[in-house]
């Protein structure tokens, strides 16, 4: 076990941290440009607020004043077994107080079909139709995908262009 703890204040609160350590006899050392070894018998006398967020031994370091803040200590408010939970009041949830805009698109289901796509669809569907390979009559959409089939498929019928 070490008896060093390494501590890595938050940025904000390096300089200070760095001006606490310097003044300790002996001066607390760094072992990175982040963080720093404080001796165990020395830890319980760094001020709270150089370790508020402050990573300790690779962990964040969380304060008794933090701890209550975040209601860790409170009482649980769960329902009695067997008996309902207490309702909220109307207040507890407040309703939305700008309404959602409606959408500005239409679903696709019910967008119209404008019919100068559906003849292009055609003319490229005919396009591609004409475009087979020479040697096995398989159809390809482009010229280049066609040239490609050919050099990787039939390698001897590349040259017969």
């Amino acid at each position: 076990m070490s008896q060093f703890i390494r501590v890595q204040p938050v940025p904000a609160q390096r300089v200070d941290f760095a001006r606490w350590a310097s003044a300790q006899n002996p001066k607390v050392r760094t072992v990175s440009p982040q963080a720093f070894a404080v001796p165990h018998r020395l830890f319980t006398d760094v001020p709270e607020r150089l370790l508020i967020g402050a990573l300790v031994d690779g962990h964040r370091y969380v304060s008794p004043e933090e701890d209550e803040m975040l209601g860790v200590f409170q009482p649980e408010r769960e329902g009695i077994p067997g008996q309902p939970l207490p309702e909220l009041p109307d207040d507890a949830y407040p309703p939305d107080a700008v309404p959602l805009p409606a959408p500005d698109y239409a679903p696709l289901e019910d967008a119209p079909v404008d019919e100068d796509e559906d003849s292009g669809s055609s003319d490229r569907a005919s396009d591609s139709a004409g475009i087979t390979c020479d040697v096995c009559d398989r159809p390809f959409k482009s010229e280049r995908g066609r040239d490609t089939h050919r050099r990787q498929v039939h390698q001897e019928g590349s040259d017969a262009r």
